[in-house]
């Protein structure tokens, strides 16, 4: 079930170490994700970080290193999430022919 994006204060980052069975598929090792708040799945030891996707989902924590930002980069860390996704959005550009 996906979650409601959270606050943007609410969120934070984690770097991933070990992308595990996802390598390549979802998660990239020594990629940094946007990690999402959800405490019943912390005490079960597992995240919920929106993967390559662009969707959140639920990995084992031992996959991440959870990041201090300071402000200013994580105002930039949002600024490219956001670009990115409006980009992946357009149509494709069309050809001549």
């Amino acid at each position: 079930m996906r979650k409601k994006a959270p606050p943007t204060k609410a969120r934070r980052y984690a770097l991933c170490i070990d992308a595990g069975e996802y390598e390549n598929v979802d998660l990239v090792q020594r990629k940094v994700y946007e990690v999402w708040p959800d405490p019943e799945a912390e005490r079960h030891g597992q995240i919920r970080v929106v993967d390559e996707s662009g969707e959140d989902y639920l990995f084992p924590a031992e996959y991440f290193q959870l990041l201090t930002l300071p402000a200013g980069a994580a105002r930039l860390f949002r600024r490219g999430r956001l670009r990115t996704h409006a980009r992946s959005r357009r149509p494709a550009p069309k050809t001549r022919r």
